[in-house]
């Protein structure tokens, strides 16, 4: 039998850009908010799991946190780099084997796309030759297929972005903090077909660091901590469409977001009906509508009605992104699936102010996707 993890610390860096300190800094500031969260000290964690992908090994975050010994293992999974760090920590606690865990990431990117080279995901060059290592051109071609499939107008993706600048205006750690109008998004400079310059998110600065501890150790601790249901990490299967794959079967394919999502949800116990709040990808408004569905709290098509209801607001039945999400915050590679945690843990504390999801909220639900098609889903409850 498995130990019961909880979440008793959460700590944050700002998003954006913070000219005067490292992607490294940034994390340990948010290491050392989530020890102060816990009321615990460096000494007291027993094991470490980071990521970064353009701003130094997390091991290294011992030089300015102190030089305890502790086992740190670096994690790299792309975007999901922070949800695999998260289950790994989570994992080192249900297995016995420790009582305080720390999973960590940051980032530092220089402005611009992302810049992936083929060689590292086993693709030859001429596919980087194409193009289509820029990741733009594989979400607008994938959101086109959606769109005609289903149905879903372009104004749908307005709004997703138009509520995610609303939600970051909310937000401390934001770093898109100011509204932007529907006709604005929609009349922006065109990026790739059908996604403007507001429907993208940005390359960007951040940290996150959750402390996670055992159920034993919680309570001798005296402390309040917000349980993680299921964790629940998906690499691709036969036939699926996937960022950095040089070819699209004709058979239509299981998708890596679905199996996770089906696997959390049956080891959490509970359904997407369940849910109180959700953080889904959100790296251009198409991912957030095809992951609506894909996580199974809508059926593909469904979104154009919710977006225009309101349904995903936070005062809605099911508020998705509340903190703005990657469109408002930005993706730090390490840190941005932790934080999607983050959030979800203020949420669940009622610790949010002014993007508080009202009612009390008691289940909340993180979802994140990366290259080469891996996802990440962590479920907590209060």
């Amino acid at each position: 039998m498995s130990e019961n993890v909880y979440i008793i610390g959460a700590g944050i860096h700002p998003f954006g850009r913070t000219d005067a300190r490292s992607g490294r800094e940034q994390g340990v500031y948010a290491v050392r908010e989530a020890m102060a969260d816990a009321g615990l000290e460096w000494s007291d964690i027993e094991c470490a799991y980071g990521g970064s992908a353009a701003a130094g090994n997390a091991d290294i975050m011992v030089n300015e946190l102190g030089l305890t010994s502790l086992p740190f293992t670096n994690v790299a999974n792309g975007c999901a780099t922070g949800g695999s760090a998260l289950a790994s920590a989570q994992m080192a606690i249900a297995s016995g084997m420790y009582d305080l865990a720390l999973a960590t990431g940051f980032d530092k990117h220089p402005r611009g796309s992302f810049n992936a080279s083929p060689a590292d995901y086993g693709l030859p060059e001429w596919y980087g030759q194409t193009g289509m290592m820029l990741t733009t051109q594989f979400f607008a071609l994938k959101i086109q297929r959606y769109m005609q499939l289903h149905g879903i107008s372009r104004t749908t993706l307005g709004r997703v972005a138009e509520k995610a600048f609303r939600n970051g205006a909310k937000t401390p750690h934001a770093w898109r903090r100011s509204e932007i109008d529907l006709d604005t998004i929609m009349n922006a400079p065109m990026i790739n077909d059908p996604l403007t310059k507001f429907m993208f998110c940005s390359p960007a600065e951040g940290g996150v660091a959750l402390i996670l501890a055992s159920e034993k150790k919680m309570k001798e601790l005296g402390a309040h901590g917000v349980k993680i249901a299921k964790i629940a990490v998906k690499t691709r299967p036969p036939d699926s469409f996937e960022v950095f794959q040089a070819g699209v079967s004709v058979k239509e394919g299981g998708k890596p977001t679905v199996l996770a999502s089906q696997a959390a949800f049956e080891g959490a116990g509970i359904g997407p009906q369940d849910i109180d709040v959700a953080q889904l990808q959100d790296t251009e408004s198409g991912a957030e509508i095809m992951h609506m569905a894909e996580n199974g709290f809508c059926a593909d098509g469904d979104q154009e009605k919710w977006l225009a209801e309101g349904v995903t607001e936070i005062d809605g039945k099911l508020p998705v992104n509340t903190d703005g999400g990657c469109l408002a915050c930005g993706e730090p590679i390490g840190a941005s699936g932790l934080r999607q945690v983050y959030e979800n843990v203020e949420q669940l504390r009622g610790r949010a102010g002014e993007r508080q999801v009202p009612n009390d909220p008691k289940t909340a639900y993180s979802h994140v996707y990366g290259a080469p098609g891996l996802s990440a889903v962590a479920i907590l409850e209060r």
